[in-house]
């Protein structure tokens, strides 16, 4: 979705960038080809609002109403907004956050009833964005709001008509899965508010303080307050306060907002750092050169397709919004354990969405922000030390518990195994330990003991079961501590991780092909459908997690019959398609077969065909993902967006190339979307990928040039990426020979 001005300065812009080979990187305006509606419409679950890269603020639209659909706060089809709030999720499927939410109106206002309330219509053809900016004119009230963020802050500017104009602050609304439990708003002074919002919902008693400055003195404020009753008593206050103002036509109003997770101190001293003057359009530069500098990191060069470009500049830039900063100016942070850290000489970040993400972002982020992955991995040890184990999915101070397997161990393996950063190894290496050594925890002790989790034995962690997928993730994140161990010479611990990895072979049955949910006695469950989305699998079903062994590849060849009945296995895979079962899951989207993109599960799976000598199928259906399942609308995306890891599949696969093992070193070669695309890396180097006649019918290979020279491998190596290689795809239209040994 473009507005008519937008399209024009997006043919204007992205046309020029297209065509021409010698375009310096910094004359490209890369944040006019991000596309932030892309994903608003369907399940993409992504908001269209304004952040600054890894920004602590997501400043968004809100349509005023609960769902699933709406679970981001936006969703394309309403025609509401019921206020601007400055946190959100980037495609969780998970309904939280929607803090500090400002709303403008003129007098009168229109107000429906709960959950609604104050609102205004309003059209997408009034309606604008691109990266770090957001524009709407909310229809009932003429009022033109912009928006745009710095880290820690986010900027408004509404553009008034001559009227009775106010400014609604509401901290008691909630949405989906939040519940407000206290919060609390003072004026500072005729220009300054400040205040907090403390809730309870996906993240576990989250705190978020925040000042805001008004450009213009309001003329008068009013703060109602009414009590919040939990099982018959009152837990705490919420707060809905106005700012009154007389506006004239055109009168501009700035607020400034920062927001802090340890004080309205702290978040005085973010606006003072970040925001400490009142001109939008000054924001807005320094937010799109921020963007600019970050997205140019990956330059598409020659004739290409407009909206392929949009595709891709889009997914670079969510694989960019997450995770965030959760600490202030001064380095201060709220943990897990409820007390205040300070980060000396790093910056804290939250907003780990670990089971997707592990897989193909993190691996990106280790190229495109090894700073930010040293910063990251810290995170995690801080975590640790406060809490007793990694993060498996932790927002704004809290851990969710959401989804399953010790994730970050392949994030901070990853890093580890490609020199990235300065932290503390040896401490790593002993929190991935205790974290995979948590007895108590989800089945862990009996995954230790019996080599499997029993689908029939539960704990406080275990309601949805999920036996299977659980000892497969934890095989291959087991497989990921053997391979750090290994690698600092702690040859007893690294032998003791990789027997565990191994585990993944005590759920097959070669009866049915299949890995299968075993119960404690060591029987597989009966009856058993593959088909099935049962309670005993995350999220997936038999086919989609009969392939989640990225650390053993050739056993699981071994296991399944050999190359030819693996290659049949995959051929049903991506064919097979069961009478009768039209109603799927609402993660089952983006289907091929019972390949479902749409979900993390089978990410990989496409570029197995490379381990079995049939890369043109891998090719065929990368090619088919890249150009039918991600397009420039509101329901570009075929599954939830995931915090960057939907986008991440996207970058490294237009690159010609994806993670099937997350902490390899490899990555198996598919098929690219670009005749030119140069990834510019912090040591100075460029990494060249040249392919002069791909086109949507030219996605075969034929053969590979490394450096000038004929390449034999299915795959490129970190360290040839690391070294500025060139890999040079020469394309067809139809299979050539293999060219790998």
């Amino acid at each position: 979705m473009k507005t008519p001005l937008l399209s024009f300065l997006f043919f204007l812009v992205i046309f020029g960038a297209c065509i021409s080979d010698r375009q310096p990187a910094s004359a490209v305006d890369y944040s006019l080809l991000v596309n932030p509606f892309i994903g608003t419409d369907f399940t993409g679950n992504t908001y269209p609002g304004a952040q600054a890269p890894f920004g602590m603020v997501q400043l968004s639209p809100d349509n005023g109403l609960p769902g699933w659909d709406r679970i981001s706060g936006y969703y394309y089809p309403d025609s509401t907004i019921a206020g601007f709030s400055h946190t959100h999720l980037s495609g969780t499927g998970a309904g939280d956050l929607y803090d500090i939410s400002y709303m403008p109106v003129t007098l009168p206002y229109r107000e429906a009833e709960a959950p609604l309330g104050i609102h205004s219509k309003f059209r997408h053809s009034d309606e604008e964005a691109s990266a770090g900016y957001y524009r709407v004119l909310l229809k009932d009230y003429n009022i033109n709001v912009e928006l745009t963020a710095t880290e820690r802050c986010g900027i408004q500017r509404y553009t008034f008509p001559k009227a009775q104009s106010a400014v609604f602050l509401n901290l008691k609304k909630a949405m989906n899965w939040d519940f407000t439990q206290d919060s609390h708003i003072e004026v500072v002074d005729s220009c300054t508010i400040q205040g907090y919002r403390f809730s309870d919902g996906w993240a576990r008693g989250q705190r978020v303080f925040f000042r805001t400055r008004f450009s213009k003195p309001f003329r008068s404020s009013e703060i109602d307050t009414t009590a919040i009753i939990q099982d018959g008593k009152t837990i705490g206050t919420a707060y809905v306060a106005r700012f009154n103002f007389d506006t004239t036509d055109g009168e501009e109003i700035v607020l400034c907002t920062a927001l802090s997770g340890v004080s309205m101190e702290g978040a005085a001293g973010n606006l003072a750092a970040e925001a400490p003057h009142n001109d939008f359009d000054k924001y807005v530069a320094e937010t799109k050169e921020n963007w600019n500098r970050q997205l140019g990191k990956i330059e598409v060069r020659g004739i290409c397709d407009l909206d392929d470009k949009v595709n891709f500049y889009t997914a670079l830039y969510r694989t960019m919004i997450a995770p965030t900063v959760f600490s202030d100016v001064d380095g201060s942070y709220y943990g897990p354990d409820k007390k205040i850290h300070k980060a000396d000489g790093w910056v804290n970040y939250g907003t780990f969405s670990l089971w997707d993400t592990y897989r193909a972002a993190h691996p990106l982020l280790t190229y495109t922000e090894p700073v930010r992955t040293n910063d990251m991995i810290k995170s995690f040890l801080a975590f640790y030390d406060q809490n007793g184990r990694l993060p498996v999915w932790n927002f704004w101070g809290s851990e969710t518990d959401m989804m399953i397997g010790y994730h970050a161990v392949p994030v901070i393996v990853d890093a580890y195994l490609k020199g990235i950063g300065d932290f503390d190894a040896e401490k790593a290496l002993k929190a991935c330990v205790a974290t995979a050594n948590l007895d108590n925890y989800r089945g862990i002790g009996l995954y230790k003991k019996l080599g499997y989790i029993p689908y029939n034995i539960k704990d406080e962690y275990n309601a949805d079961n999920w036996s299977l997928s659980k000892t497969l993730e934890y095989a291959f994140d087991d497989y990921c501590i053997a391979e750090m161990a290994r690698k600092m010479g702690k040859t007893e611990l690294a032998e003791e991780f990789y027997k565990r990895s191994q585990n993944y072979k005590n759920v097959f049955n070669p009866a049915t092909g299949f890995m299968q949910p075993v119960d404690d006695k060591g029987v597989f469950i009966r009856p058993f459908c593959p088909d099935d989305y049962t309670a005993h699998i995350c999220e997936s079903n038999g086919w989609q997690y009969l392939w989640s062994v990225p650390q053993d590849i050739r056993g699981l060849i071994t296991l399944v019959g050999g190359k030819d009945r693996f290659a049949e296995k995959l051929d049903s895979m991506f064919t097979y398609i069961p009478a009768g079962k039209e109603d799927l899951p609402i993660f089952s989207t983006g289907m091929i077969g019972q390949y479902a993109h749409g979900n993390e599960p089978s990410h990989h799976v496409i570029y197995l065909y490379n381990k079995v000598r049939q890369p043109w199928k891998t090719q065929k259906y990368v090619a088919q993902v890249m150009h039918h399942l991600y397009f420039n609308a509101p329901a570009g995306l075929c599954g939830n967006e995931d915090c960057g890891q939907m986008s991440a599949w996207y970058v490294f696969s237009a690159m010609g190339f994806y993670p099937v093992n997350p902490v390899s070193g490899e990555y198996e070669i598919g098929t690219p979307l670009f005749p030119e695309m140069r990834m510019h890396l912090d040591n100075g180097k460029t990494f060249t990928v040249l392919a002069p006649a791909v086109n949507r019918e030219n996605i075969y290979i034929r053969s590979v040039k490394l450096n000038g020279k004929p390449y034999d491998k299915s795959y490129i190596t970190h360290q040839q990426i690391m070294d500025g290689a060139t890999v040079e795809f020469e394309m067809s239209s139809e299979p050539g020979e293999i060219w790998y040994r």
